[in-house]
């Protein structure tokens, strides 16, 4: 193993350095974002405004963190099939630029440098984190048996709040799980909206995923899981006496959903992949309708 390291610096180079970052999607930042905005509700919500400076400083490098050892792990268990979509055939493993065992010792990296920033939260937050982990790990082998990987996704994506809330100092209540549940079915939303694109080839070789399991179902059960998500945040601000600022919000949620079932109207891959990317909005949309409702009660 010792080797392995060594050899995993020792050819460090510009290029090499670049195809790392391909794999770790530095360059398709989304995935991050829609990582980031839930946790941030959490954090929020939790200390009740801004959060400790450094449960906030902790919980955003460790959003980029584990979601590039997620991206990681993705590709190395998805590397006999990347080169079969047309959308993932340059990802950096079909193409060659990095070996199957670099991407071992880079997700090993990453994993270590979340382990350091975990340990400066309490050991309550360290389980979870524990979890969390876990979860991230299964996710890429759960599209081999199972219809619903993004399920397990959702999951891996929700597991930072709850981690948020502890890191805060507050107990595991049912607002936290409301949080958790109704940012899981967001992400089945967005995550099936994002099959979606690869359908056909996922079908041809073999990978499971709920656009699939939904068939000619897909844009119903999409809409369905939006207004569930909707009433989930209106719960959310109710149980915390939000008001006019937060609800307008949700009202600009709904419009955002909308425009995501316009574009996904006739499947069209494209469409569907800006719909995907639209979810980015719904996550800044509430981020800001919470930070806005706790400023309002500072000033």
């Amino acid at each position: 193993m010792i080797k392995a390291y060594r050899q995993f610096f020792a050819q460090l180079t510009i290029d090499k350095v670049f195809a790392y970052s391909q794999l770790m999607r530095f360059d398709r930042p989304i995935g991050i974002l829609l990582l980031l905005w839930p946790t941030l509700w959490a954090l929020w919500i939790a200390a009740g405004g801004f959060p400790d400076a450094k449960n906030f400083l902790v919980f955003c490098l460790g959003v980029v963190v584990m979601r590039s050892a997620g991206c990681v792990i993705n590709d190395y268990a998805d590397r006999d099939f990347d080169g079969h979509v047309e959308r993932t055939r340059q990802r950096p493993i079909p193409a060659g630029l990095v070996q199957p065992s670099e991407a071992l010792v880079l997700f090993s990296l990453l994993l270590f440098v979340a382990l350091l920033l975990v340990l400066m939260l309490n050991i309550k937050t360290i389980i979870l984190a524990f979890i969390a982990a876990t979860l991230t790990l299964v996710y890429p082998f759960a599209k081999r048996y199972t219809w619903f990987p993004q399920a397990v996704l959702g999951m891996a994506f929700s597991s930072a709040i709850p981690m948020a809330f502890s890191a805060e100092g507050q107990p595991l209540s049912e607002m936290v799980w409301l949080i958790f549940f109704t940012n899981l079915i967001w992400i089945l939303v967005y995550d099936t909206i994002y099959a979606m694109v690869d359908r056909d080839d996922d079908i041809k070789v073999g990978i499971r995923s709920t656009a699939i399991l939904f068939g000619d179902a897909d844009k119903l059960l999409i809409g369905l899981m939006q207004i569930m998500v909707v009433i989930g945040l209106v719960i959310i601000g109710a149980e915390l006496n939000f008001g006019l600022i937060y609800f307008s919000a949700i009202g600009l949620v709904i419009g955002l959903f909308l425009w995501q079932q316009w574009l996904i109207r006739k499947r069209i891959p494209e469409n569907c992949f800006q719909a995907f990317l639209n979810n980015n909005y719904v996550g800044v949309v509430v981020f800001m309708g919470i930070l806005m409702e706790y400023l309002e009660l500072w000033v």
